[in-house]
């Protein structure tokens, strides 16, 4: 098999202001680790009608979701929601960066992670784009864990947001027993409980599950950090379907590029290898199907030359038939006519017949030679 190009990886931008204007980016730390493990990062940028053109970033090998702002409460029953108009305008105050709803990046990422499912396109999704994959899939999310889980839990509360050390804040969070996430940091986790410690920049979480997921990890507090579909994960298969609420492409050490745990990375890495074998098996489906596609072409021509052959009448000269001609053998019948078998099975392959009569006496006695070389060739 001929080298294939490296693999495509969709990532939906997010927005910010700079200079009095809109500008869109994407994290550097995702970008620089899609590349260094063997796939190409293509960035969509979130601005109104892209929804409607995510056709025209074909082919997609592989779609990495992450942070951006608060995804829309209507789109996963929010009305539910036990939090007062107060206690909302409290939030908005507090997190005035995130609750500002980006309805496009929304409907952008929704129909990307559909794309995923139908297709069984690799998706990771790191924060809020563990939320996004969490609603699509028919889970449910806290609109403020502050106010809707860390107040019920005093005695086990949790920081998930630190304004004032934005990205050396940790806590700690227990892994789950034989999933990719305990594999991937067993060599740092703290054997007695099973703790690592991640970094945490949200106020929003996963509240109800999709049924289909399976927790990896849980915060002090009860919160789902991270969670797969087991029967959608097989890297070397290309098969990857998991959420992560923290960063780990943000776990670094003060003023160095250096990470937490060598786990880290592990993310990343296991993603390109799914995306990178479902790149694989999609071209070899596409070769089957193209050769397919090939045979049933040969078939046709060969039928119309089968027809082109009985649509000559007695006058023709062999010579004038086409070298690729086949000739049918009637079954040995006096007058050398095809049975009426014969003669529905070559109309049902769009064979025109007519003259089998004139046509069979004049291969009978033209030379043999003539007709063998003609067949010959």
């Amino acid at each position: 098999m001929a080298d294939l190009p490296p693999p495509r990886v969709l990532i939906v931008s997010r927005r910010t202001i700079r200079k009095n204007k809109f500008v869109d980016f994407v994290g550097e730390y995702h970008l620089d680790l899609i590349v260094q493990f063997g796939a190409v990062p293509i960035i969509v940028p979130r601005v109104s009608g892209v929804d409607n053109l995510l056709e025209s970033f074909e082919p997609i090998h592989g779609v990495l979701l992450c942070e951006g702002e608060d995804i829309d409460p209507s789109l996963y029953e929010a009305e539910t929601s036990t939090l007062s108009s107060e206690e909302l305008e409290e939030i908005k105050k507090i997190h005035a960066g995130d609750t500002a709803i980006d309805k496009e990046k929304d409907t952008i990422e929704l129909k990307l992670v559909k794309l995923c499912l139908e297709r069984n396109i690799p998706y990771l999704g790191i924060c809020r784009g563990s939320q996004i994959l969490n609603v699509a899939c028919g889970g449910t999310l806290y609109q403020d864990i502050g106010k809707e889980l860390s107040q019920k839990l005093h005695h086990q509360s949790v920081t998930h947001m630190n304004y004032d050390d934005y990205d050396g804040h940790r806590h700690s969070i227990k892994l789950v027993e034989n999933t990719p996430l305990q594999n991937w940091f067993k060599d740092s986790i703290n054997k007695k409980n099973m703790e690592i410690f991640v970094n945490s920049y949200h106020h929003q979480g996963v509240k109800q599950l999709a049924r289909r997921f399976v927790p990896m990890a849980f915060a002090p507090d009860g919160l789902i950090e991270g969670f797969y579909d087991p029967k959608s994960y097989n890297p070397h298969e290309g098969k990857f379907l998991m959420g992560l609420q923290f960063h780990p492409e943000r776990m670094r050490l003060p003023n160095s590029d250096e990470f937490d745990y060598p786990g880290c990375a592990t993310a990343y890495k296991e993603f390109v290898r799914a995306v990178i074998a479902y790149q694989k098996k999609v071209n070899i489906n596409q070769r089957i199907s193209k050769s397919s596609q090939l045979n049933q072409g040969m078939e046709k021509k060969k039928r119309k030359l089968i027809a082109r052959s009985f649509s000559f009448g007695p006058s023709k000269e062999f010579t004038l038939l086409p070298h690729e001609a086949k000739f049918l053998k009637c079954h040995e019948m006096p007058n050398g006519t095809l049975s009426l078998e014969e003669e529905v099975r070559l109309i049902e392959m769009g064979a025109t017949v007519r003259n089998s009569s004139s046509y069979f006496d004049q291969m009978m006695k033209s030379n043999k030679g003539k007709v063998k070389e003609v067949i010959a060739k």
